[in-house]
């Protein structure tokens, strides 16, 4: 007698704005953020940074760090992709360096990616993910065996290309891996049409998407290839209470170099 495969059921909200931070309650959240926040987490965590606390207002982030030690807490973010004044550190992963991050707690406070992170924070499990840690996410993902949402943190709270594309690169690459028959949503067969259009010209896809463009012009270019590289920074950022910090996998298997 055959019998009937598991069903998993993929969630996928466009902006954040759709988001309703109590349905995320015991849910298995993945968000993404593509330019830039993804990868300046997960750069900041392989480098060495103690946690990461995600804020949502500029006050907030002052407010966190009046309560921290001063030497080793760093503030970082930006409003409109530029580093806010009286921070330490912007939104670019190549600002969080070893030597600048190692042993620090850093309050984060960016336009799209924390307001995501801070929208889902509810969920049973939330990771961070980017073009950068794509297989990473896909082991936890597969390891989980269960119902997951996918948040784009967007661009002001609008739709935006490069994270769609990255939501399609997981879930079709999860559909591969798994024995299930998976049920997707009208986004989330959006994101998987996007991606079988852009997925093998990831780096010209960052360049014409509208926050690619604007990071370009005010000198930001060259993250745009640290944001699109696959597989780069071998990290999975989950939330644990408040902060972000690495899972206990990688911890463990991370070497001593300076990504």
């Amino acid at each position: 007698m055959k019998t009937s495969k598991k069903s998993l059921k993929i969630t996928v909200h466009l902006s954040p704005l759709t988001v309703d931070e109590m349905e995320m309650k015991d849910k298995n959240v993945v968000v993404i953020d593509v330019l830039r926040a993804s990868t300046t987490i997960a750069t900041a965590l392989k480098n060495g940074a103690k946690e990461i606390i995600p804020v949502n207002s500029v006050e907030n982030a002052v407010k966190v760090s009046g309560s921290l030690f001063g030497d080793v807490t760093l503030r970082a973010g930006e409003r409109n992709a530029k580093m806010i004044e009286g921070f330490n550190l912007g939104n670019s992963p190549r600002e969080y360096t070893r030597e600048v991050v190692q042993g620090k707690s850093i309050i984060f406070m960016t336009t799209n990616g924390s307001t995501a992170i801070l929208r889902a924070r509810y969920a049973k499990n939330l990771v961070i993910a980017g073009f950068i840690n794509i297989s990473s996410i896909i082991e936890f993902l597969k390891n989980l065996n269960e119902d997951f949402v996918i948040i784009c943190a967007g661009n002001n709270n609008y739709y935006c290309l490069e994270d769609t594309v990255c939501a399609g690169r997981i879930i079709k690459k999860f559909i591969r891996g798994v024995d299930a028959d998976v049920v997707l949503d009208d986004p989330g067969n959006t994101a998987v049409v996007l991606d079988t259009y852009y997925g093998k010209q990831i780096g010209k896809m960052l360049k014409l998407c509208d926050h690619g463009r604007y990071l370009s012009e005010i000198g930001f270019a060259d993250d745009l290839k640290i944001c699109g590289s696959i597989d780069s920074i071998n990290v999975l950022p989950v939330l644990i209470g408040n902060v972000l910090k690495l899972s206990k996998a990688n911890t463990n298997n991370i070497p001593d170099r300076e990504q």
